[in-house]
């Protein structure tokens, strides 16, 4: 499931990321999105492709990866993001939902280091608002 009102554009530099065409108030699941699990070994394969930029640590332990299949890995990434991400293992999705309320056209973000208020640094260079 992915809100109808959600679309990806490209940005000026990011690349492309997930953009909203209407307010969506705070507390809003926007997307519930299948994953392809990746064992161990595959992931390291794919940490040597062009992948490695939109797969996900998975597992209790972080010991495998996954792809997911809807939107969730263009969300571009804030320390201060607008959205947060949740990770299903049994049923193997993950879920985005609205941390505020979001404003027509506003691009929609998460924090690719899993936790919200985690501000270690990421594998490319972040700027700061």
């Amino acid at each position: 499931m992915i809100k109808p009102y959600l679309y990806i554009q490209k940005t000026k530099e990011k690349g492309r990321g997930v953009f909203t065409k209407e307010p969506i108030p705070a507390g809003t699941q926007i997307e519930v999105s299948p994953v392809l699990v990746l064992s161990n070994s595959d992931t390291q394969i794919v940490d040597k492709t062009k992948l490695h930029n939109y797969i996900f640590l998975w597992g209790a332990r972080e010991t495998r990866s996954c792809i997911a299949l809807g939107f969730c890995s263009i969300y571009n990434h804030a320390y201060e993001p607008n959205c947060e991400y949740e990770m299903d293992f049994e049923a193997e999705t993950m879920a985005i939902k609205t941390r505020r309320d979001i404003k027509k056209g506003e691009e929609l973000s998460i924090n690719y280091n899993g936790e919200i208020e985690d501000k270690s640094p990421v594998w490319f260079d972040v700027k700061r608002k």
